[in-house]
């Protein structure tokens, strides 16, 4: 069990990815601490060094989630607002291919009855989101992209739901590996629902 010294802060960083990866294919509610410091090689005290508790290794997680991605948002081209959205889907899509396990943790926390500090962190990652989608829904009414008439608050719920539901089916079956053409088909139909031209 002994590794070479690395700092708290990659430690923290390695547990994390660990939490992700084992959520990939167990469920995260039942993952212990002796299991995460089993798959980083290391005694469950060295885990405990970097964190408080358990709690504090999940509220990590989805810190790092939200960071994640976030920033990949933040990195997109300034592009027409429909056409960001689309960016937004394919920069979500590849994250959930990469990490299978992120999704199982977000649903997860979500599920939680009453308060929790990882619940809060959930919500303000759905929030943001959300924010982001309204906001190029708006851009893109006023910019003539879409239909006059479109409800923007009832479209951002459509929007959102229907990358839900996607994740979720690929949860159901294990398999994410259709995700991208099923989200291009997805939001080519989005489009037309908004009086949009279909997707090139």
């Amino acid at each position: 069990m002994n590794r070479p010294y690395l700092s708290a802060e990659i430690r923290r960083a390695e547990a994390v990815a660990t939490v992700i990866e084992l959520a990939a294919t167990q469920d995260p509610a039942v993952l212990t601490t002796g299991q995460i410091a089993a798959a980083m090689g290391v005694s469950q005290g060295a885990l405990f060094r970097h964190f408080p508790d358990k709690l504090a290794i999940w509220t990590a997680v989805l810190e790092w989630t939200c960071a994640e991605l976030n920033h990949r948002f933040d990195s997109l081209p300034e592009s027409p607002p429909l056409v960001r959205l689309d960016a937004m889907l394919a920069a979500h899509v590849e994250f959930v291919i990469e990490r299978p396990g992120v999704p199982r943790v977000l649903f997860g926390e979500l599920q939680r009855a009453g308060d929790t500090p990882t619940k809060a962190i959930a919500r303000q990652l759905m929030a943001g989101y959300r924010a982001r989608v309204a906001q190029a829904l708006h851009a893109a009414r006023d910019s003539g992209e879409i239909a006059e008439a479109i409800d923007v608050e009832a479209a951002t719920v459509l929007f959102l739901a229907m990358v839900q539901g996607m994740v979720m089916q690929c949860l159901a079956i294990d398999d994410f590996s259709a995700m991208p053409i099923l989200a291009r088909r997805l939001f080519d139909l989005f489009r037309r629902s908004l009086g949009a031209a279909p997707c090139a």
